[in-house]
């Protein structure tokens, strides 16, 4: 596996069974994926569309039926691979009785951190999530959006270079969803390959540099966000300095009436509308699959 690609998925899939081993959920369907170093990738589905259970096999969590995920070349049933990994889960489950240095510092000893890199790193955590004046409370005082605050700081400790986020903006209010993802974008500023789920599809546009969409536990859609949002099929220009007369030209009219083209180009749909359309498409023709990039072979 080349080293630019910190995840990959090889004819993944996951089915539960009951206890007499029928099958009783087929959650994931084969899947293939590739994620690349420094990348934002936005994992996008409705509820049980296979988010969460992707996450889990490529954290290790649970055991795929059929296939294969790899990271950082390892199996991902290969827990050495987790001392590079963060994950803030969907709901923290947190120590209550302790504070935010409490907490942070606990998740660091954990990690076998010496006292004065776990001191450091728990300062400028707490600081960098917008914290500062709650550290010395309990978690069990905090609202939700400090508790994903906390949240995000935890999964940060061990200063990964895989960071996989579920839901990251839940409970924030408009301020601290934009700091959220101020925060998501420094991380990617800083080399770090950022995997996230959201149902909130303007987070993902705004931060995400390639999404997937699943369905039904299907891989309907990927690639990169500017891509997938362009409307081939219309063209749009916008120019100023124009008289009103020459508004309704083409790009001669613009130049002959000294007028400066701005922008020529293909205009953009919105994720949300990629969303529900691939959606209602994949509900009206459920046998269609994604147009997937190709996997990359072992080197």
């Amino acid at each position: 596996m080349s080293d630019d690609i910190v995840i990959q998925t090889r004819a993944l899939s996951k089915v539960y069974r009951d206890f007499w081993g029928r099958q009783k959920v087929r959650a994931l369907k084969p899947l293939d994926l590739e994620i690349h170093r420094g990348e934002v990738f936005g994992l996008l589905g409705p509820n049980g569309s296979g988010k969460t259970t992707t996450i889990k096999l490529i954290l290790g969590l649970l055991f795929p039926t059929e296939g294969e995920a790899i990271v950082f070349g390892k199996r991902s049933t290969d827990v050495s691979k987790n001392e590079r990994i963060g994950y803030l889960p969907e709901e923290s489950y947190l120590y209550r009785f302790l504070n935010a240095e409490e907490t942070l510092d606990f998740y660091g000893r954990l990690f076998d951190m010496p006292a004065a890199t776990r001191s450091e790193r728990v300062d400028s955590l707490i600081k960098m999530v917008g914290l500062d004046k709650a550290r010395k409370r309990q978690l069990q005082e905090y609202s939700k959006g400090m508790t994903r605050r906390i949240g995000l700081a935890q999964a940060l400790i061990n200063d990964p270079e895989l960071i996989l986020l579920d839901e990251p903006t839940s409970g924030l209010d408009p301020i601290g969803t934009r700091e959220m993802k101020d925060m998501i974008l420094r991380l990617k500023s800083e080399g770090k390959t950022v995997v996230m789920c959201s149902h909130l599809l303007a987070d993902v546009q705004d931060v995400c540099d390639r999404i997937a969409i699943l369905h039904q536990g299907e891989l309907k859609e990927l690639g990169r966000v500017d891509t997938l949002l362009t409307v081939a099929d219309v063209t749009q220009i916008r120019a100023r300095n124009l008289s009103p007369e020459c508004q309704n030209e083409i790009r001669e009219v613009i130049s002959r009436n000294h007028g400066e083209l701005m922008e020529m180009d293909n205009p953009s749909t919105t994720l949300e509308e990629l969303f529900l359309s691939i959606v209602r498409d994949s509900e009206a023709r459920p046998g269609r699959r994604a147009n997937v990039e190709p996997v990359t072979s072992d080197t």
